[in-house]
């Protein structure tokens, strides 16, 4: 019995993989607007209706991965190690979640472009990385009660994905290979996170001090 729900689940994937492969290639090939739902279904001998098992609309075939990396960000960030000081979890976070997910690392280029160049796309886009920014500082603040504030993890989260999503647009523009734009990504996020390691790490962290420079 198990080895038979193993062998269902394999054949889900593989089919939910090509369904991804087949709509990315027919985006890039046709336009995204002109491919139909019913010719990335055939592109991979299914019906429409299976596509529509997978996916509910052709905006969430290229954020396909959104929703697991998601989930996988939220468990690392519950999981924090001691002694781990705020940015050093995020980092790790950003770092690790969706790293050896080959599709992901495969499909970057691609739907990157698709992103950058098709209205509705963005639009979708800029409301996952609002949502997604959120979500994180939210986690970020449970993972230090009392120790960061919720400017804090704004700015710990707003400086680290934020560098990592204008490193990656400009690296694609240059027309990088998928190797080199994650290692801009890395290498961005080490050098925005400078300072904000100190965030969490000092006294009176997460207290809300006076403005413009009054003394306490």
């Amino acid at each position: 019995m198990d080895d038979g729900v193993g062998l269902r689940e394999r054949k889900k994937l593989r089919t939910r993989r090509a369904l991804v492969e087949a709509a990315l290639r027919l985006f890039s090939e046709k336009g995204y607007e002109e491919t139909t739902v019913a010719e990335i279904a055939a592109a991979v001998d299914v019906s429409t209706r299976t596509f529509f098992s997978y996916f509910a609309s052709k905006e969430d075939v290229v954020f396909f991965d959104s929703a697991v990396r998601m989930r996988e960000a939220i468990a690392v960030m519950r999981d924090r190690r001691p002694g781990e000081g705020p940015i050093d979890l995020l980092m790790r976070v950003v770092k690790g979640v969706g790293a050896d997910h080959e599709l992901t690392v495969a499909l970057t280029p691609v739907r990157t472009r698709l992103i950058m160049t098709v209205p509705a796309l963005q639009a979708r886009a800029l409301l996952l990385m609002f949502g997604t920014q959120r979500v994180l500082a939210a986690e970020l603040c449970r993972a230090y009660p009392g120790e960061i504030d919720d400017t804090e993890a704004a700015a710990i989260v707003g400086a680290v994905i934020g560098a990592a999503q204008i490193a990656t647009m400009i690296s694609l523009e240059r027309g990088d290979a998928p190797e080199r734009v994650i290692a801009e990504a890395l290498r961005a996020i080490d050098i925005a996170a400078g300072d904000l390691g100190a965030i969490g790490r000092r006294p009176g962290a997460g207290e809300r001090g006076p403005r413009n420079g009054a003394p306490r």
